[in-house]
């Protein structure tokens, strides 16, 4: 079995963050790991408060986890102040892991700041060089660039703009657009329009987590980067179409809606 690690913040609720990666891991039968950058107080409504971890509890996370198990393939979600950001770059470049995937988290679908605005530079000198594949949306493209994006032409410029700050590979998510949703894969010198169709409902809460997650798993097995977001997304399609209305707000995906199929239980 491939281990997989998430250095991300703590999702109270269930639907994103550290849980539903651990979650994404374990439908993807890859052991679950994690460091926790801080804690939220969140619901299906919105985002309450937000704990940051002390650097140095952060540091020794990471070095518990390298020091003792080995790490296959890693996801980098919630990093909300300059502190973390350099702990985490210290740490990936003393224990240099391979697969990386960096899920560039700045603000939360209730329009909480979940990235400090003076952390962003820090994520994109420190954090972007490292990434085998970046995954940012459009909001957050647009906070990394600069740019107004509103077409499948501006997300490709827009991705090669993200390119030059370091990655090998970036995936440009464009489920914001109004069209199907079209996300844009660049690995350099290809441009892939990767499209599929918008799913109508509003239990979204951790998508980009649990696609982030997917991605980090599919590496650390073995498949390519195209493979590996090709199999992502149609996780992440198949837990969107049989989301959790749970809460009064914006529910969860489903993250094992495929092996409760298998063991036989009943959708509610």
């Amino acid at each position: 079995m491939k281990n997989v690690l998430t250095i991300a913040g703590s999702d109270s609720s269930g639907g994103a963050g550290i849980q539903a990666d651990l979650k994404t891991f374990s439908a993807h039968g890859v052991y679950g790991m994690s460091v926790i950058t801080a804690v939220t107080a969140q619901n299906t409504q919105g985002v309450l408060a937000v704990q940051d971890i002390s650097v140095e509890l952060i540091e020794k996370q990471i070095e518990a986890i390298f020091e003792d198990i080995k790490v296959d393939g890693l996801k980098i979600g919630m990093v909300s102040q300059i502190g973390t950001i350099n702990a985490i770059e210290a740490g990936l470049n003393y224990y240099k892991p391979s697969n990386i995937v960096l899920d560039p988290v700045m603000v939360s679908k209730s329009g909480y700041h979940l990235l400090q605005q003076s952390a962003k530079e820090a994520l994109i000198k420190s954090l972007m060089p490292l990434a085998t594949i970046v995954t940012p949306n459009i909001p957050e493209a647009e906070v990394l660039t600069g740019m107004r994006i509103g077409s499948i032409e501006e997300m490709e410029k827009t991705a090669r703009m993200i390119f030059e700050m370091g990655p090998r590979n970036v995936l440009l998510k464009g489920g914001h657009l109004d069209d199907d949703a079209t996300d844009i894969l660049f690995d350099g010198s290809k441009i892939s329009c990767l499209k599929s169709k918008r799913i109508d409902t509003r239990n979204t809460h951790g998508t980009g987590c649990t696609l982030s997650a997917a991605i980090a798993a599919n590496l650390a097995k073995g498949y390519s980067v195209a493979e590996a977001v090709a199999l992502a997304k149609e996780y992440i399609t198949i837990a969107i179409e049989n989301s959790l209305s749970i809460g009064k707000g914006v529910g969860p995906t489903n993250h094992f809606y495929t092996l409760y199929k298998k063991a036989g239980i009943p959708d509610e």
